[in-house]
C-alpha cells in the first residue's frame, strides 16, 4: 500500500499536469496545502521532496516550491522484425570493454548495476558480521545450498504462487551461473534456442559459452515476447529452449501480463520446450503488487525459474538460485560438476536479512527510488536527444532502452561518448544479428547529479551530431 505522502504527491503531480499549477508557479505553502489536502505539515513536505525527485518542483531558498515545466514525453520504441534464421552468438569484446577498469571511471550510464548508494549496504554489512560469528556453520561446503537460504527463497517463491520446497532449490552464484546451468541441462552444443529480442547480453554471453545457435524472437515495448513469432519459430525450427525476462525486462522494460504469461507456459509445455525464466527485476515493480512469475502457471516441471539479488542486495555477493523443476537432476548434477558449491557466509547472511524482514523493509523505499530515478532519466533524454527519438516506459527495473532516429548510429554515438568519459550500451550488444543499431541502453541506477545530468545532455549533443553527419 502506498504511504499517504506518495498519495499527496500524485495528487499534486496530477494538479500540475493539468495545468492547474503551470511551470514556473509557486506553490501554495505547505501549510495552506496541509489545511486543503487534510494532513500534516510533514507530509506536505515529504510529498514536495519526492515531487522533487521527480523533476516536477524546484525549492528555491526562503521562496518555497515551485513547478518545473512537466517531462517532456516522447513515444515508446518499435517492436523488431521476426528473424529468419538460427545464428551462433558472438559478443565477447564489446562485452569485456564495458568491464574493463577504464569503465569504472566514466560516467556509469552503460552497465545495469546499481549505485552503491541505491543498496542496503548498512544492513547486509550488519547480516554478514552476524554470519561470520557462525562458527564452522559458515566455513563448510553447502550443496546444494544453505538450508535456512533455501527454505527463505522457498518461503518468498510460495507467496508468489509457486509451491516449491526447499529441497527442489539449488543456490548459484548469481543468476548467470543458473541460466548456463538449466541450458546445459537441457540442450546440447549446436542446439537452438528462442529468446525476446532485444535480449539482455548476459543471456546471449550464456548462449554462447554453451555452443548454442539462437534465434530471436520480437518483443513488443509494453506486451513482452511475442507468442505468434514464437509459434512461428516452432514451427520452422527444432527449438530445445527459450529464454524470456519475464518481468521487466532488460533492457526494454517489459511486463508480460499474467495472461501472456500463462500462454506461454502452456504453448511451451504442449510443444515439449522448456522455459528458462530469469526472474532478476520482479522484486523491482515501481508500483503495486510484485507481479508473479511464469513458473506460477506451470504445472509440470517444465519451467526452470531463475533469480538473484544482484539487482536488489549486492551484486557483489553473487548469489542467486534456481528451481528446475522435473530437471532438478540434471541442473544438481551441473552444479556438482561444475564449482560443487555457492560460497556458504552470504547465503547465510541473506537468510538471516530476510528472515528479520529487512529485506522487504528495503524494498519498499528502493521501488521508489527506482520509479522516481527511471522517470528523471526518462524525462531528461526526452529533452536533451533528438526529434524522433523513442523510449521506452518500464513499469520496473532501472534501465532504459533508447531508440534514435534510423539514420543515427547508436554504436558512433557509444563510440564518441567514451572519448568524453561517458560509457553507454549500443544496441547491437542486444542481439545477433546485427539489429538495434541505432538504439543505447542506459542505467538510471544512479542518484541524479550535475555529473550525470550534463552526459545526458553531451550524449543528445553527440546523438544530434551523428544524425546531422
Amino acid at each position: 500500500m502506498e504511504t499517504l505522502y506518495h498519495q499527496v504527491a500524485d495528487q499534486v503531480e496530477s494538479l500540475i499536469r493539468d495545468g492547474v499549477f503551470r511551470d514556473g508557479e509557486r506553490l501554495p505553502g505547505v501549510r495552506v496545502l496541509s489545511r486543503q489536502l487534510g494532513v500534516s505539515v510533514a507530509t506536505v513536505l515529504q510529498a514536495h521532496q519526492t515531487l522533487e525527485g521527480r523533476g516536477l518542483l524546484e525549492p528555491r531558498e526562503r521562496s518555497g516550491y515551485f513547478v518545473r515545466r512537466p517531462p517532456v514525453d516522447a513515444p515508446e520504441p518499435a517492436m523488431s522484425a521476426q528473424d529468419a534464421r538460427p545464428v551462433p552468438v558472438s559478443l565477447r569484446d564489446m562485452a569485456m570493454d564495458l568491464c574493463s577498469d577504464e569503465e569504472k571511471r566514466m560516467v556509469p550510464l552503460a552497465t545495469a548495476v546499481p549505485h552503491p548508494d541505491y543498496l542496503p549496504i548498512r544492513q547486509i554489512q550488519q547480516a554478514s558480521i552476524w554470519a561470520a560469528r557462525r562458527g564452522l556453520e559458515s566455513l563448510d561446503y553447502a550443496f546444494p545450498g544453505k538450508s535456512a537460504f533455501r527454505r527463505q527463497i522457498a518461503q518468498r517463491m510460495a507467496a508468489l504462487g509457486v509451491a516449491v520446497s526447499p529441497d527442489e532449490i539449488l543456490a548459484t552464484n548469481g543468476a548467470q551461473e543458473a541460466i548456463i546451468m538449466a541450458l546445459r541441462a537441457v540442450t546440447s552444443p549446436g542446439d537452438i534456442v528462442a529468446v525476446e529480442s532485444p535480449s539482455f547480453p548476459g543471456i546471449l554471453q550464456a548462449l554462447e559459452v554453451v555452443g548454442l545457435k539462437v534465434i530471436e524472437i520480437p518483443a513488443h515495448p509494453a506486451e513482452g515476447l511475442s507468442l505468434e513469432g514464437l509459434q512461428l519459430a516452432m514451427d520452422q525450427w527444432p527449438i530445445r529452449a527459450c529464454v524470456a525476462v519475464t518481468n521487466h525486462s532488460n533492457p526494454m522494460g517489459m511486463r508480460l501480463s499474467d495472461e501472456h504469461k500463462q500462454r506461454l507456459v502452456l504453448m511451451l509445455e504442449n510443444a515439449g520446450v522448456p522455459l528458462i525464466e530469469d526472474d532478476i527485476y520482479g522484486d523491482l515493480a515501481h508500483s503495486g503488487e510484485r507481479p508473479r512469475p511464469a513458473k506460477s502457471f506451470d504445472r509440470t516441471g517444465n519451467v526452470i525459474y531463475c533469480s538473484s539479488f544482484s539487482k536488489t542486495i549486492s551484486p557483489g555477493l553473487r548469489l542467486g538460485w534456481i528451481a528446475p523443476g522435473r530437471h532438478f537432476p540434471a541442473v544438481r548434477q551441473q552444479k556438482y560438476f561444475t564449482n560443487l558449491a555457492t560460497a556458504t557466509l552470504p547465503q547465510i547472511a541473506v537468510a538471516h536479512f530476510l528472515e528479520q524482514g529487512g529485506y522487504d523493509r528495503y524494498l519498499r523505499g528502493a521501488r521508489r527510488t527506482y520509479r522516481e530515478s527511471v522517470e528523471r532519466l526518462r524525462s531528461a533524454v526526452a529533452r536533451y536527444f533528438p526529434a524522433g527519438t523513442a523510449v521506452s516506459r518500464p513499469s520496473g527495473g532501472f534501465v532504459l532502452w533508447v531508440q534514435l532516429p534510423a539514420n543515427c548510429s547508436g554504436t558512433q554515438v557509444y563510440r564518441l561518448a567514451r572519448e568524453r568519459g561517458i560509457n553507454v550500451a549500443p544496441g547491437i550488444m542486444f542481439s545477433t544479428t546485427g539489429k538495434y543499431e541505432n538504439c543505447l541502453r542506459l542505467n538510471a541506477a544512479n542518484p541524479w547529479t550535475p555529473r550525470i545530468e550534463e552526459a545526458v545532455r553531451t550524449l543528445g549533443e553527440l546523438a544530434a551530431a551523428v544524425l546531422s553527419d
